[in-house]
């Protein structure tokens, strides 16, 4: 496998920031993406470990490593064997965004200084500090009231099929 060019993710990194996109570590766009399929299937219904990584765009071994953690977590069920796959363990209006992201290890520090001045300090703050803390509230927010039950099917795309509701 060839190695990325130094720089490379650097400048997507800038790309994605000039169109105004949040940054969260792949994990855990990935745990997002599988649990909004999972969340969009009939209730009762599973996905297998290879549908679950046509919808991500991941490896296998590396969805397996955070499929496993969401297990782990209580966030999905998993069952070996011609009929298994993996499910909600609960129903998506009982899983918040918040909830994948910190099962996966997704955990924003409050306290980081955007200016790099060390620990955000609001009686000593930084250039950055109104806006930083702007934003850093209004993911919190994001992340603790945003459920799966707001996730919509995705439209245009072809993805794999559920399997039926599990026994």
């Amino acid at each position: 496998m060839a190695k990325s060019k130094p720089g490379r993710a650097r400048r997507r990194g800038a790309e994605r920031a000039e169109r105004g996109e949040m940054h969260l570590s792949a994990t855990a766009e990935y745990a997002l993406r599988a649990m909004t399929h999972l969340a969009s299937l009939p209730p009762g219904s599973s996905a297998r470990a290879a549908d679950l990584e046509a919808v991500t765009g991941t490896s296998a071994p590396y969805l397996a490593k955070v499929l496993r953690r969401l297990v782990v977590a209580g966030l999905l069920d998993s069952r070996k064997g011609h009929h298994g796959g993996f499910a909600l363990a609960r129903p998506p209006a009982e899983v918040r965004f918040a909830d994948i992201l910190q099962a996966v290890g997704h955990r924003p520090d409050p306290t980081r200084c955007a200016f790099g001045w060390g620990e955000c300090d609001p009686d000593a703050p930084c250039p950055l500090h109104d806006a930083w803390s702007q934003l850093t509230a209004s993911f919190r927010d994001w992340a603790t009231t945003t459920t799966l039950a707001g996730v919509r099917p995705a439209t245009g795309r072809r993805l794999p099929r559920a399997r039926g509701p599990r026994a």
